[in-house]
């Protein structure tokens, strides 16, 4: 049970994927023939195992698992575009990444054009559908030059390569090594089934993807459930009661969550969230962001012993937490997952004296498998300390050994389950001549957990106020992806740097973290 081969052979009407509710369907035979006649097309095209695709997809497109299964047996990494981002920023990833082959959707088709003029390595150039830009074929019309059932010599388990944000401002491609052996490897499917089943998700379970399949869990769970054979649902986007209706429709058993989905949720009219049954619900994780306490206990309040939250990164992790111990603690995010130990250690990286003393988060890494940021020597080095590795959060065990988040070190906003870099926006916001200096923090939202807030010292002569607030924000909007743009903007006189010239965004973030983001000093 190790891919989804396996699955095609033992039952080939099997449904592997539902697009929305029921619009589109794929059994794993389909799949199987489908992901196959794929990885035949980028073999021919010169692809091989270490090579590298981009994917610019959206969820509702009907070749998103074919491709990934498709890299997944020829050895590639697949590397899942947001497709909110600017198209700069599209670039830099499909050019960092060393992308050999860019698979879009239709409606990203002419930004993908202009990103590929810059990315000349990235030399086979699909569109999924409809018609083909200027150096861009369709897959349909690819496919014409690979057999209809085509066997594959020599296949090797691929593996995702996710871009997260890190202290430099730019994304870092999250890199594993290649697996070493063909897909279903014994050692691949074990830990796969194995991981899943932390979280009490089997090969008989429905699974709900309510998130873009561009972000690093929604694509990790969605596609380990397929390993393991059960039927994934994918929605196009996320929309509450939408979600609701599918859970009912398609009697949905397991779904991963952030915060904000769970803020929504719970802002439907009583009247209408008591029209769906969700009694199939067995399994409801979230991850991603802090949960504000209030909003879990009522998602514990309204779906019970199905919540379960978890604390990691696309670099690994990490810890988990049931709705009943959490109830007993709240605010953690629980214990080691798979037993192990939590590591919390001081600036000279000593493991802190006792519990409940804030230092800085570690893992184990493991023994093989070891990630690296891609082409990012330094910061690899920097996230390890032997054998352990961190990924940026500061927090403390309590007496049990459960851990409670307080701080990140990176100063990462998290807004809706969304990882923002707060230097992108302060470089955007500088090069302003209305600007003199700037920093940009996250603040306090009860939808989106925390939003994107600029202080700013207004440049000589620049008049503070709604006008210039406004101002400055269609320039970030013109300019970034519109996620990373502040939400608001506040002007002051001075801000809080040290004689070094570094920004105290601590002492910066304390003057706001108060209800609703309001300014406390």
């Amino acid at each position: 049970m190790g891919t989804i081969a396996v699955h095609a052979e033992r039952d080939p009407d099997r449904i592997a994927v539902i697009g929305g509710n029921g619009e589109f369907i794929e059994t794993f035979g389909e799949l199987e023939l489908r992901s196959r006649r794929i990885a035949a097309l980028l073999l021919q095209r010169g692809l091989g195992p270490g090579g590298c695709v981009a994917a610019m997809l959206d969820n509702t497109d009907p070749i998103y698992m074919d491709l990934f299964w498709a890299c997944h047996r020829i050895g590639l990494y697949f590397t899942p575009v947001n497709w909110h981002l600017q198209e700069d920023e599209v670039q830099y990833i499909v050019d960092n990444s060393d992308a050999d082959a860019i698979v879009v959707s239709p409606r990203f088709a002419q930004t993908a054009v202009r990103v590929a003029t810059r990315c000349p390595k990235a030399g086979v150039r699909i569109v999924s559908a409809g018609a083909p830009p200027a150096g861009f074929e369709t897959l349909a019309d690819a496919l014409e030059e690979v057999p209809a059932d085509p066997t594959l010599e020599d296949q090797r388990e691929g593996a995702i390569m996710v871009y997260s944000s890190g202290t430099t401002g730019r994304p870092k491609g999250v890199r594993r090594p290649l697996p070493e052996g063909p897909p279903g490897d014994p050692a691949v499917a074990g830990f796969n089934k194995g991981f899943m089943a932390l979280f009490g998700i089997g090969e008989d379970d429905r699974y709900l993807c309510p998130a873009p399949l561009y972000h690093t869990a929604p694509l990790a769970f969605t596609t380990a459930n397929l390993r393991n054979g059960a039927t994934v649902v994918i929605m196009p986007r996320f929309d509450p009661e939408l979600a609701l209706q599918i859970i009912q429709d398609q009697r949905v058993t397991a779904s991963q969550w952030v915060p904000t989905h769970f803020r929504r949720l719970l802002q439907l009219p009583a009247n209408v969230r008591a029209r769906y049954d969700v009694s199939s619900l067995r399994v409801a994780v979230h991850a991603a962001a802090p949960c504000p306490v209030p909003v879990k206990e009522q998602m514990i309040e309204w779906w019970g012993d199905a919540i379960v939250e978890y604390y990691a990164g696309t670099e690994g992790g990490g810890t988990l937490v049931r709705a009943r111990e959490w109830l007993q603690r709240p605010g953690t995010v629980g214990r080691h997952w798979a037993g192990g130990k939590v590591w919390v250690l001081d600036e000279e990286g000593n493991e802190v004296a006792g519990p409940r003393q804030e230092g800085a988060i570690y893992f184990e890494a493991p023994a093989r498998g070891r990630f690296s940021y891609h082409k990012d020597e330094t910061k690899t080095a920097a996230t390890y300390r032997g054998d352990l590795f961190t990924i940026g959060d500061i927090g403390y065990l309590d007496e049990d050994g459960y851990l409670f988040l307080t701080d990140r070190q990176s100063n990462m906003i998290i807004s809706g389950g969304v990882n923002i870099y707060p230097q992108e926006t302060e470089n955007h916001l500088i090069v302003h001549p209305k600007v003199d200096d700037v920093a940009v923090i996250g603040v306090p939202s009860e939808e989106m957990g925390e939003e994107v807030k600029a202080v700013v010292i207004p440049a000589e002569g620049a008049e503070p106020g709604p006008e210039l607030e406004a101002e400055l924000i269609e320039w970030c909007r013109n300019g970034i992806a519109h996620y990373k743009c502040p939400r608001s903007i506040d002007f002051v006189t001075d801000l809080p740097r040290t004689e070094t010239g570094k920004m105290a965004k601590r002492k910066l973030r304390d003057r706001y973290w108060g209800e609703g983001g309001a300014r406390l000093v």
